[in-house]
């Protein structure tokens, strides 16, 4: 995150938080990076609370911008701001549709991640990112194609990034199937072979990154059950997941459980794609 000079805030006025200002500003005084402020709105009548929010930015020494702007829709209007003004970072508060479905991600929410062309932070929670949190990098590392293995790079990459802004512990986690007897590769008939095949990938992370073996994590199951249970069970703070989608998230993100994972993630979410997909999507939007 040292490397990203621009971030674009979603702003939402009329809310009493602000968490994602908050996230922004806390990236903003350690690396330098320039704050846009965006308000998505079709009326121009939010001047002053863009101004009162630009005003105590500087008053901290953060270069700041601020914008109102409509397109077609919600998740265009963002993604132009984005491309206008060269940020490499969207981040957006996460409101929930009502109370009883606090956690799921909404339509704009989805259509958001699904196009942009830079990672996004979902701030989903008030607690601050310290030197005493945690980071989880959740990994599919049963999956060895060219595009998963550099997902997982900029996952570990990311969270790397973001502990060094705070002094966060990263921690890695991949879910590993149960054993079928039915498989048709030997190794997964046997529970004891599929995690030693897990392993051996996940070492080749402790040794790429130079991470702590104590804080790579293995379990049999569900991915969509067990990385939201990992990220409670280790106090995260942010959770760092990915696709290789280039049309969309579901189906995508570590199996087939995109929706799943993001909804039951009460952490703030960082999705991340590899840069070979960004191309793709950012080759898609000057067409």
């Amino acid at each position: 995150m040292h490397s990203i000079r621009s971030i674009l805030v979603v702003m939402t006025p009329n809310r009493p938080e602000d968490y994602a200002l908050d996230r922004a500003r806390q990236i903003a005084k350690i690396t330098g990076a320039h704050l846009h402020l965006l308000v998505c709105d079709r009326n121009s009548v939010h001047g002053d609370y863009l101004q009162h929010a630009a005003k105590q930015l500087q008053a901290e020494n953060i270069s700041v911008s601020t914008q109102q702007s409509w397109r077609d829709n919600f998740h265009e209007t963002i993604i132009q701001a984005q491309r206008a003004h060269n940020c490499r970072l969207v981040v957006k508060q996460h409101y929930p549709e009502n109370p009883l479905k606090r956690a799921l991600l909404t339509p704009d929410d989805w259509k958001l991640l699904r196009y942009s062309p830079v990672p996004v932070l979902i701030v989903k929670s008030s607690q601050i990112w310290s030197q005493d949190g945690t980071i989880l990098a959740a990994v599919d590392v049963g999956n060895s194609g060219s595009e998963h293995k550099a997902l997982h790079a900029s996952l570990i990459r990311n969270a790397l990034a973001a502990a060094e802004i705070t002094g966060a512990r990263v921690h890695v986690f991949s879910a590993y199937p149960a054993p079928m007897l039915s498989a048709a590769d030997p190794t997964f008939q046997l529970r004891e072979t599929i995690e030693a095949r897990y392993r051996t990938e996940c070492q080749k992370f402790v040794e790429e990154f130079g991470l702590d073996p104590a804080n790579m994590h293995l379990k049999e199951g569900p991915a969509d059950v067990l990385i939201p249970r990992m990220a409670n069970a280790l106090g995260a703070v942010l959770t760092v997941v990915g696709t290789v989608a280039r049309t969309g998230l579901s189906g995508a993100l570590i199996g087939n459980t995109a929706e799943v994972v993001l909804d039951a993630l009460e952490t703030d979410v960082l999705v991340v794609k590899p840069k070979n997909v960004m191309d793709y999507l950012e080759n898609q939007l000057q067409k």
